[in-house]
């Protein structure tokens, strides 16, 4: 992270401590001290305050989420989209088993605490989806789903792992993850078009 600039510390503290703490929970303060910057710098870098900060938080992780999965892909020896869901799934099944069930996903706890109350963060949270919904549905095109049910099984991939996420950290179990894992592979595997 030192190789970041100041605000670019921010940004990434601030997701990090939101996936962790919740938005409502998220201290400016904190924030500037998780990422080692000089609190004043907060006014500088995002004169919106805290709303401002947050939504690029989110934004912030909808692109990493979004960019991760070229590094699931490369993981594969063949790619199929069960493998790349299992890859999806694999992150956070290996985080859990490492450092345990703090952290969840940024976007996810911004949309919980904002959703109704800031139009700025739900907008930013969508968003984020939205980047990284992308290139799963575009990854499943090049493995040979059809481009007309791409965007649904990406759909149907985001919104089951993020309630994985929720029961593995409500139950303190990888469970639901490995569940999910195995069930949705074989019907992710079923939409790829056989020999056009």
């Amino acid at each position: 992270m030192s190789e970041r600039g100041p605000r670019e510390r921010m940004v990434f503290s601030a997701a990090q401590l939101i996936r962790r703490d919740g938005v409502a929970s998220t201290g400016m303060r904190e924030v500037a001290s998780h990422a080692d910057a000089p609190r004043g710098s907060l006014q500088h870098y995002f004169p919106g305050g805290k709303e401002q900060l947050v939504n690029e938080a989110v934004d912030w992780a909808g692109r990493y989420a979004g960019n991760r999965v070229a590094r699931f892909l490369t993981a594969l020896p063949e790619p199929t989209p069960g493998g790349l869901f299992a890859e999806m799934v694999r992150q956070w099944t290996d985080e859990y088993e490492r450092a345990g069930f703090a952290g969840g996903c940024p976007v996810a706890a911004a949309t919980v605490d904002c959703a109704e109350s800031t139009v700025s963060t739900r907008e930013a949270a969508a968003a984020a989806f939205a980047t990284w919904t992308a290139p799963v549905a575009r990854a499943l095109v090049d493995m040979g789903v059809p481009e007309e049910r791409a965007g649904a099984l990406a759909t149907l991939m985001i919104s089951t792992l993020e309630g994985a996420i929720l029961m593995a950290r409500a139950e303190q179990d990888v469970r639901a993850l490995t569940t999910v894992a195995r069930e949705l592979g074989p019907l992710l595997d079923a939409a790829v078009r056989k020999g056009d």
